[in-house]
């Protein structure tokens, strides 16, 4: 069943508020579908019986994702993270004083890779120690967020989330014991009339935080820079006026989204474009294609243009209940 892909902005937009759609995969039509038959099969060599629910916000349908969205953002408070600016400021500096005295340097490997990581990393208060592992974990993990994943990654994927979520499971434990101020500290202590997140819970949010948050991040600095070298005249523009702050960034992520797409299931048929998608498919909402729709974003759709009045409308953060 599908998958089905839809790339105008409008039907993109709309389908990404439908509140029939789905993001759990338990409800798709898995019949004939070669890559959820693949993940079954390696998880039963690796001696799990069957896919487990995902217990992160990106899984969960309303209204369980509604209440674990309240608890999160309990601990999430714009107060929390405007506090990090000056620690990750810092930690940017460093990166690209570094780069300055070596004369040249891989913007990915030295500034994008390592900055997110760390921030999540100081955000959370995971041990120092313990970088090099989660990040080859997550490295792995990440590939079955791709639309085309081989045997060997899935089986790469499937090892390193057992040794994550065995090693995120301690670190809370030991949390509990000690807490401190930071994001750990507060999701574990995170209430709302006296609900709380279950373990399992808890572990996905900071297991979804080290890989979708992560991935992101690197792309979105990484292509950015490469835009921005490319449109000299923009990088200039920007440059000389610091007021394009925010609408530079909306138009980076409208020019070259860092996620290209995002999975809904049909839980009912669908009529897109007087075409009907299946109750059950899979169906695949092309961000990209939608950020460059000149349908909705007229004849200059394929420009950068880093003052562009109304950037901000872009789909690469999505839309509705799951926006990012």
């Amino acid at each position: 069943a599908g998958p089905h892909a839809v790339f105008r902005y409008d039907d993109v937009f709309a389908l990404l508020r439908d509140p029939s759609l789905s993001v759990d995969d338990r409800k798709a039509n898995h019949e004939d579908n070669e890559r959820f038959q693949m993940f079954e099969d390696l998880l039963a060599e690796l001696g799990d019986e069957a896919l487990q629910p995902d217990q992160s916000i990106l899984g969960l349908d309303p209204p369980d994702h509604t209440r674990l969205r309240r608890l999160v953002s309990k601990a999430f408070t714009p107060r929390t993270i405007e506090a990090l600016r000056p620690r990750i400021q810092e930690l940017v500096d460093e990166a690209l004083d570094r780069m300055e005295a070596a004369g040249q340097a891989d913007v990915v490997d030295e500034l994008a890779f390592p900055l997110p990581f760390d921030v999540i990393s100081e955000m959370l208060g995971m041990p120092e120690a313990d970088k090099d592992l989660i990040r080859d974990w997550s490295g792995a993990m990440v590939k079955t967020l791709d639309p085309i994943i081989s045997e060997e990654e899935a089986r790469a994927a499937f090892v390193a989330a057992r040794q994550m979520e065995a090693h995120i499971d301690r670190v809370i434990e030991w949390k509990r014991a000690n807490p401190a101020d930071d994001l750990l500290t507060a999701l574990i202590e995170a209430e709302d009339d006296g609900d709380r997140l279950s373990a399992d819970e808890l572990r996905d949010q900071v297991v979804l935080l080290f890989i979708a948050g992560h991935e992101t991040t690197v792309n979105l600095i990484g292509t950015g820079i490469q835009v921005l070298l490319d449109h000299p005249e923009e990088r200039q523009r920007w440059a000389q006026d610091p007021s394009l702050d925010t609408s530079a960034v909306d138009e980076l992520l409208r020019f070259i989204a860092p996620v290209q797409f995002s999975r809904r299931i049909s839980t009912a048929d669908l009529d897109i474009g007087g075409q009907t998608i299946p109750s059950g498919s899979f169906v695949l909402t092309c961000l990209a294609s939608a950020n460059r729709d000149p349908e909705f974003w007229g004849p200059t759709a394929d420009d950068l243009d880093l003052g562009r009045e109304g950037s901000g409308q872009h789909v690469s953060f999505g839309s509705g209940a799951h926006y990012c």
